[in-house]
């Protein structure tokens, strides 16, 4: 294996749905025979868009980058409601959706908008006695979660076709934007899930600049170097 510690920076990746982002980082890791490789921020497995790949020296931004503001678009289905407040999980109750506008829908929205401390869903990443929480939900089993604090800073409701409803959301960091999903439809009354969702943007960085992962594929290690990012371009006041 050759160690090219000459590569540092940031690698912009428009993440297709299907795998986790630790895939993502190991294609990078196995491709281009780099040891040092990490990500700033997970995303679903069946979320696409921006994914920030961090290389060498790069790496360590990742805490400064996952700390950014997040920008996502995304797809709600209201009327259904799933254990895992998306649409990989099981149907758990099925509603009516009462008459409603997108004028009204975004009323709803707006009570999210601002500080609040979120309650992470029992389907997530997050470990307990360092067993995720997902493994035991499968079992059936629930634990108590601790809310998380998270800011919204705007939720916007652009598209309403019955039963589906499509967004434009800012938040912090460690937002679940299921949960905003499943806590919305809570709020109407008839259940919602979570569709899709696509990462449009971390802090100034948009998906507009990454490339995909069959352009990945296609880059020799030199091509790599040049589509890295420098750590100055990406945090300004990074200090060696």
């Amino acid at each position: 294996m050759h160690e090219f510690e000459a590569l540092d920076g940031a690698l912009l990746i428009d993440k297709p749905a299907g795998p986790t982002s630790h895939d993502i980082v190991d294609a990078i890791r196995r491709q281009f025979q780099i040891k040092k490789v990490g990500h700033c921020g997970t995303l679903d497995p069946n979320a696409t868009g921006l994914l920030i790949i961090v290389v060498g020296r790069g790496t360590k931004l990742s805490e400064k980058l996952m700390s950014s503001d997040k920008v996502y678009a995304g797809t709600v289905k209201l009327g259904e409601t799933t254990d895992s407040y998306d649409a990989d999980g099981e149907l758990v109750a099925s509603l009516p959706v009462p008459p409603t506008s997108l004028e009204e829908l975004n009323e709803l929205a707006a009570a999210f908008v601002g500080d609040q401390m979120q309650m992470p869903p029992m389907v997530s990443a997050i470990k307990k006695d360092g067993v995720p929480l997902y493994k035991l939900a499968r079992k059936g089993e629930e634990i108590e979660r601790e809310p998380r604090f998270i800011r919204v800073m705007s939720w916007d409701l652009t598209r309403f076709a019955p039963p589906e409803l499509d967004f434009r959301l800012r938040c912090t960091k460690g937002t679940y934007v299921r949960t905003l999903a499943h806590d919305l439809g809570q709020k109407l009354g008839c259940g919602a899930h979570l569709t899709a969702l696509r990462r449009t943007a971390t802090d100034k960085l948009g998906v507009a600049q990454a490339l995909t992962m069959e352009q990945i594929e296609a880059l020799s290690l030199v091509d790599l170097g040049k589509q890295l990012l420098h750590v100055r371009d990406v945090v300004p006041a990074f200090v060696k």
